[in-house]
This record gives structure tokens, sequence and C-alpha cells, in this order.
């Protein structure tokens, strides 16, 4: 049952300038959609579609490169065409998406724990420790993200939880040097200093009353990160050292359709190729968006 405090915080959250903000801009709502149809299709689309495409006993070579339902010789089974495999390229993108999206957001949150953790003790103890963490975000700074993410996957092989490991690796510096900088100068202010009078222990200090208030940048990396980290995993898939071949990857298809291209086989790697743009797009959308909508240098 909704209490009258949930309505109150929920009138003030849509009679907010940051609302009447989103409702006012067209690339931020559009970004906000194509996000929610590429959840929903993360969470149900499995269900809807007609074949699983990693399941060998769905699969029939006779099917394979089936041209999409308006070209002649195709198949109103398969309304997209099919691979090499006799896969549903939709059937195929649904799981590729779903892949996507869980790689996406378990980097991101990983990334997010690790480096504002790591960000909040550096900047409020301070010395020796923050010298140290700062020497740590310096060396991974100098390294291309991508080739620390290689040299993970060519040393431990490939895997799901392998390429998000690799792609955290490198993921968190941005957290920690941002929360950093905000950690430093909120210690000094007067209700962390009224914390500490009072006997709060410094867990406590950290974690109850600075991290919400150094949590506004922190959600707009996080959004932007989203997007990169979906690039990045159809990068290195796409390269061969990503998801094994057994996995769905929206990489791998492009990868896989990339080498028939030129054969008049264009639908095996361009379908998938816009479905990544579109969800990456949309996630830089909602990012940009909520980017501007915190910085004060612009209110």
């Amino acid at each position: 049952m909704i209490t009258t405090r949930q309505m109150s915080k929920f009138a003030r959250m849509i009679n907010s300038e940051g609302f009447y903000n989103f409702r006012h801009n067209p690339f931020a709502i559009a970004g906000a959609l194509i996000i929610l149809l590429f959840l929903l299709t993360a969470l149900f689309g499995p269900r809807l579609v007609s074949q699983d495409p990693y399941d060998l006993a769905q699969l029939d070579l006779n099917d394979s490169y089936k041209p999409p339902i308006w070209q002649e010789g195709s198949d109103p089974r398969f309304v997209l065409g099919t691979d090499d495999q006799g896969r549903d390229m939709v059937s195929a993108m649904v799981y590729g998406v779903r892949m996507s999206v869980t790689i996406g957001f378990c980097v991101t949150l990983i990334c997010m724990i690790v480096g504002t953790t790591l960000g909040l003790i550096s900047g409020y103890k301070g010395g020796r420790l923050d010298s140290f963490i700062m020497g740590l975000v310096n060396v991974q700074l100098s390294f291309p993200s991508l080739l620390i993410a290689m040299l993970v996957l060519i040393a431990f092989g490939r895997g799901v939880w392998k390429i998000i490991l690799a792609l955290s690796f490198s993921g968190w510096v941005t957290y920690a040097r941002t929360v950093r900088g905000t950690t430093m100068a909120e210690k000094n202010k007067e209700y962390v200093e009224a914390a500490k009078v009072i006997g709060f222990s410094e867990r406590t200090v950290l974690f109850r009353h600075i991290l919400p208030n150094v949590m506004t940048p922190v959600i707009v990396i996080a959004t932007l990160q989203v997007g990169t980290v979906i690039l990045s995993e159809a990068t290195l898939s796409f390269l061969g050292i990503g998801i094994p071949i057994t996995e769905p990857s929206l990489g791998l298809l492009v990868a896989q359709g990339y080498v028939v291209l030129f054969s008049g086989l264009w639908w095996v790697s361009v379908f998938p190729g816009l479905v990544l743009m579109f969800l990456v797009v949309g996630m830089n959308l909602l990012g940009d968006f909520l980017r501007d909508e915190f910085n004060p240098r612009l209110k």
C-alpha cells in the first residue's frame, strides 16, 4: 500500500526542476525510451522469440543465410534472415542484447563500488595511502583500458566472467579520481566536523555522511560507462578474444557477418551493428543529460 509520505516524495520528484528539464529534452526522453526498450528486451525477449539460437538441437544448416523477409528466397519464419548456422537473426540479437546489457551493468557496478570506496578512503585519509592509491590510478591511466582488458583475456582465456573482470580491472580509476577530489572538498565541511564531534566512527562518517554527497558525479559516470563497456565488449568479441562462440554476443554476430559482408549477405552484420549502435547511443543520450543536469556551472 502506498503511504502519504511516498506520495509526497513522488509528487516532489514530478514537480522538481530536474524532471521538468527531462520532460522538455527530447534527446533525454529518446535515450530513456531506448534504454527501457533494451532492458525489457533483455528481461523478457528470450521468452518471446521462437528459437534459442545457441541450442544446437534447434538449428538446421539448411536454413543458413536465409535473406530478410522482403528479399527473394526468404523464409517467413526468419523475418530478418539467418546466419551461417541457420540461427534466426532476431533471436540471436535478442540473446546478444541480454548478454551486452548484463556485462555492461555488471562491469559498471563493480567499477562503481571499487572506485568509489577507494576514492573515499584516499580523499579522507590522505598521506601515504592517498599517494599509493593515486599512484595505482596514474599507472592504470597510462595504458589504454582496452589494451589492459586484452592482456587480461589473453592471460586467462575467454569467458563471460573473465571479460567482466577484465573490463572492471581498468574501469574503476575514473570513479576513484572523481570521488577523491569531491571527498577532499567535503571532509572539511561543517556537517562532517559535527559528525566527528558527536563521536561517529570513520566508517559512519565516510559512508553515511560523505558518500551521499559525492554520488552525483558517480551516477553520471556510471550512466556513460555502461555504453562504453558494451562497446568495449563488442570490440573484444569482434577481435575473437571476448565472449566464447558458444555464447550470444552482438560483437560476435558482427564479426561473423563481416566475413561475408561483401558477398551480398549484408544482414548478418548490419542488423547486429545497428542494434549495438542504438544501445550505445541511448546510454550516451541519457548520460549527457544527467551530466548537464548535475553540472553546477550550467545552473
